[in-house]
Parts: structure tokens; sequence; C-alpha cells
């Protein structure tokens, strides 16, 4: 059975996750846990990569956040630990003796210890003379790591749960699925088991070509008499693939009819051209409740669509609040990277010998300053420079911090032009004498690549109108952000989706919401018991999941009532007609 390479990937996951835990529903409640199956993984991490995974204050740690580690954890190659024993190798007969490794070891780097010496040396020191034969210690390692990795696939190749548990008892002679972001195939992979057969639930839609335009929402006819504000922001693909943003804080003084729009914004020049992102899908989710509350009252989302815009109107009461921008990441996701055939460069020397920043790099940084601009006033406040630095330092400027900003660079009426932006940002690199890593990490963080293209952000633009009162709008940072977009995702869902059980399962619900542009599932488990579903996509057609596979599973624990979204499908091209085809099946827990 051929498996593309994101199933292989996530297979080898789930063998050394079972190889240390009973299932891959157990959390991990240690660094020593989380080093164990990284080993299992054939990675090496070492004490600094453990203590980034595992900050201080973590408690525990899930199976997809090992998933994650393990996409950033790259695999020890055995070719450049030799390079490094060479170096220590003075001379250059294969052989290292144990007191000059011994010191090598324990006072630098990652210190070790005496007796973790001594281990090294009993499995490599083959001829007991007191010398580490480097090459067959890197053999050695290299062999280990390959029978730990087989030996954890083979048994999950064996088992038939804990392989049910990884893709569902896919049928053997499945052909690959050539998309991994993607599905496209029409092939089948029904579980064969008569227990999974009734256990299952299949849901079939078909969606038109071109649904960009809503005809169901006029736009007010008199809506630029009506007050309006407006207001930035960007989604930010972080490391482990979730998508956060800013949120927004909305005040109504009274009663009002009010129109809401979220749109991904436009910073390309040429009409003709628009930025790569316009085609990201966004949502903006309206709730009331404490700031610090996860679990808020839904009030609304902007669930039509009219091209790149999505909308709502209704009536708002007097009151207090939060917008939650959202996207569902089925165009804004983790991609492979490939290395850039050229990085930019950043700064260059006039030939007096001073510093400046080269165009593409101005480029960039006006682009930044047009994000980061929440009020579109053309000027950074305080407030909105603070924003950008605590997504890029997570540090914050304070007030004599920002005096010395207006004494030395471009400003007007108390806040930071575009050119005193660029300003301070060619004082950073003097600071640095040019060295642009610290501005790299900069704009690795805002989204962009070594060749200065943001690929992993999108920013946007909110406008809300009101057609009796001036609202306030204002943006925050919520610490409860994710979790309380999360729980509004959720019951958008389920408020509009009639539930259907899985066969054999009553207590099992699948929530599918078909939107104008989008189609969205959410899974409850309403028992006792943890279970795993499996989902398969392989027969839809045309679409891109919020998952980036086509086959995966979905694990609910056994509180009350476990609510979790299952995934988001568009179109891959939306000038076709698209087919959303799924089957939720229950895999029997271990």
């Amino acid at each position: 059975m051929q498996r593309s390479e994101e199933e292989r990937f996530y297979m080898t996951c789930r063998a050394a996750y079972l190889s240390v835990f009973r299932s891959s529903l157990v959390n991990m409640t240690s660094k020593d846990q989380l080093c164990s199956v990284l080993q299992q993984a054939g990675r090496n991490p070492s004490q600094k990569a453990l203590d980034k995974y595992w900050p201080p204050g973590t408690k525990k740690l899930n199976f997809d956040d090992f998933c994650e580690i393990l996409k950033k954890e790259k695999a020890a190659e055995p070719d450049q630990l030799m390079k490094i024993f060479k170096k220590f190798d003075a001379n250059c007969d294969g052989y290292i003796s144990h007191d000059e490794l011994s010191r090598i070891l324990t006072s630098s780097g990652e210190k070790m210890s005496p007796k973790e010496v001594d281990e090294i040396f009993s499995l490599a020191d083959v001829n007991k003379d007191g010398k580490l034969d480097y090459a067959e210690f890197c053999r050695l390692l290299e062999s280990t790591v390959e029978q730990c990795q087989n030996a954890a696939l083979e048994k999950l190749e064996a088992d038939a749960k804990l392989k049910r548990q990884n893709f569902g008892n896919q049928m053997d002679n499945s052909p690959q699925n050539p998309h991994s972001n993607s599905f496209n195939s029409r092939s089948s992979s029904r579980p064969s088991s008569a227990r999974s057969r009734r256990s299952s639930l299949s849901t079939a839609i078909n969606m038109g070509a071109g649904s960009t335009k809503s005809g169901r929402l006029a736009e007010p006819k008199s809506l630029q008499d009506w007050h309006h504000t407006l207001m930035r922001g960007c989604f930010y693909l972080e490391e482990d693939g979730t998508i956060v943003s800013l949120q927004y804080r909305l005040i109504i003084p009274e009663t009002t009819s009010v129109y809401l729009t979220i749109r991904p914004l436009n910073l390309s020049p040429i009409p003709d051209k628009p930025s790569p992102w316009m085609c990201v899908d966004s949502a903006l989710y309206v709730v009331m409740g404490n700031e610090t509350k996860e679990d808020s009252n839904l009030v609304c989302f902007t669930e039509l669509r009219d091209k790149e815009r999505f909308l709502w109107r209704g009536e708002l009461n007097a009151g207090s609040y939060l917008l939650l921008p959202f996207t569902t990441g089925c165009r804004l996701m983790k991609r492979t990277r490939k290395t850039a055939t050229k990085t930019a460069q950043l700064v260059n020397r006039t030939q007096s010998g001073e510093l400046e920043l080269t165009k593409e790099f101005q480029a960039a940084l006006s682009d930044i300053f047009e994000v980061i601009d929440l009020d579109g006033s053309g000027l950074l406040s305080l407030e909105e420079y603070n924003f950008f630095e605590q997504r890029t330092s997570g540090e914050k400027c304070d007030e004599d911090a920002w005096a010395i900003c207006k004494e030395n660079f471009d400003t007007r009426k108390n806040e930071l032009t575009r050119q005193g932006f660029l300003e301070l940002n060619l004082m950073e690199a003097n600071d640095r004498e040019g060295d642009p890593r610290d501005l790299w990490l900069t704009l690795e963080a805002m989204g962009y690549n070594r060749s200065l293209e943001m690929v992993e952000a999108c920013p946007f633009v909110i406008a809300v109108y009101c057609e009796d009162v001036k609202a306030t709008l204002q943006a925050v940072h919520l610490d409860s952000g994710i979790k309380m977009l999360n729980s509004a995702v959720q019951r958008s869902i389920t408020s509009k989706a009639e539930a259907r059980s899985l066969k054999g399962h009553e207590n099992v619900l699948v929530y599918t919401y078909k939107g104008e542009s989008r189609i969205s599932s959410v899974i409850a488990n309403k028992s006792n018991q943890k279970l795993t579903v499996h989902i398969n996509n392989e027969q839809s057609k045309n679409c891109v999941s919020s998952r980036g596979m086509s086959v995966f599973a979905v694990e609910l624990c056994s509180v009350l009532v476990s609510v979790q979204v299952c995934q988001h499908v568009m179109a891959l091209n939306e000038q076709q007609e698209w087919t959303y085809n799924c089957v939720e099946t229950i895999i029997p827990s271990l």
C-alpha cells in the first residue's frame, strides 16, 4: 500500500508515541517523556531544544503537540556527527581518547556528567583500550535509531487496532492520493469490519462553481450616510500551524442597525496583480462576555460573502462586544519550505561606508507599516507600535523609550511616520553593524520568507457601519483569544447544522455546516468513553481541507460532552464545481 508523505509522517508519529504510551489519547506529563518519544522517532533532542518545547509552567502536551514538535526537530545525520568527532581527532587515526573526550563533553556546550561519558565508552570502546572508535559509535547509533523505528512500525502494522487508529484500516489496494493538502482522488478506503460499517456516517454535498457573490444580503442603499469605522489586522501562521491575530473591542452606545465586513487587505500597487493572499477566506465572530472568560456567548458571525468580503447585517443592542477574526486555514497553511534560490539582501554600504536599507527591504517595511497602522491614519501610535513589538520581540516600548523615538525619528502629532519607521529599522541595522540576523527574525515573525515574500501571513481590514450611532472599535490582545474563538466557531456550526449520529453510537453526533464558500464539521462525544473517529475525504473532488490531509483521525475525550471542530473544507479551484464527501467511522478504543 502506497501512502502520501503526510500519511507516512503521521504513521511514524503514531508508531513512536505508541511505543511509549498505551494510547495516543494519553498526554505527556514530563520533559523526560517528551524526550523518550522523540528518541523513538529517531530524534536526538538537545536539552536546549527540550526546554524550548517544554517551557516553565508546562503541565502536559498531547499527541498533536508531539507531531508539531517532530516536524521541527530534525533527525541527527551520521555524517554530521562524524565531522564533529573528526575535529577532535588530533592524530587522524579514527580514535579519540577517553580523557580527551571526557574533557570536551564535561566542560563545553551542554555539559555531560562523567558517568554519561563512561556509558558512551562502554558502548563504543570495543577494544577496551581507553579509545573511542567514533566511526563504530556512529554506525551503532544509526543502527539503534533505525531498529527502534522499525520495531515501532512493525508493532503498529501487526496490531490491527493500532493500525486503524492511524489510518482507519485502509484497503491495501488503495492508490496513493496525489495531493497532500487537497483531495481529488476517487479511490475507496472503507473499513473492512462489519462493526466499523455499522458505526459510520457518510455525508455528500455538491457545491457549484464560482459561488463568490451573495444574493441574499444587499448592501444598504444609504450606507455612505451611516457612521463607520475601519480597523486593520493580520492573520499570522505560527510555527506549529496555528493561526493567530489581534481581537477587537466594539462598543455600541445604543441599539442600532449594523453592517459588518471583513476582507483581506490588498497591498499590491499594481491594479491587475492583487496580493497573493487575497484568496484567503476570513470571518468575524461577534461575542459577548468577559475578556478573560473562554466560553462567551456567540451573537453572530459574517456568514455571507461578496467576492473577497465576508459580511453580516442585523441589529445589535447597546453594549460591549468582542470581534474575533477567523480564517479556516484552508488557504493559509504551512507548506513544504523550499530553499530560496537567493536570499534577499537587507542592507548595503554606500561608497562612504555608511549603511543603507536596500530598496527591496524598504518595500517590505513599507508593507509592514501598512499592516501595523491599524487605524489606517498613516501614522503609528505607541499602542500600534507595541502590538508590532509584541509580535516580533515579545516586549513593549514604554513611554520613556517612545519619547526617545520621537526625538530621533520622523514623527507627526507625536506618532511615528512611515519615514520614521524606516529610520528606526536603519538604526537597528547600524546597532548590529550590518548583521541582518535580528532583522530577519522580525521579518519572519511578520510572515516573510527569505525572498521577502509575505507567505505566512494575511493582512485584513474590518469595517463596522452603524445606522444611528457612532461605535468605538479598538484592537486588544487577549490571552484567551484562541480558546474563545474556537468556542465561537463550534457554536456557530452546531447552531446552524443538523446533528446526525453515527450508526450504533447515538451519543456521537456530527454537525455539518454548509456555508456559501465552505463546509465545516463538528463532532460531539456525549458518551463517557474516549473515542477515536476516523475521517475519510477521499471521495471528495476539487477540495482543500484545513487538516491538510484526506485521511486522518479525531480523538475525543471522555468528559461530560467533548466537542471538537473536525475540519473546514473549501474549493481548490472556485471556478469549478466541487464535491464534499466525508465518511466518519468510529475506531474501537484500545
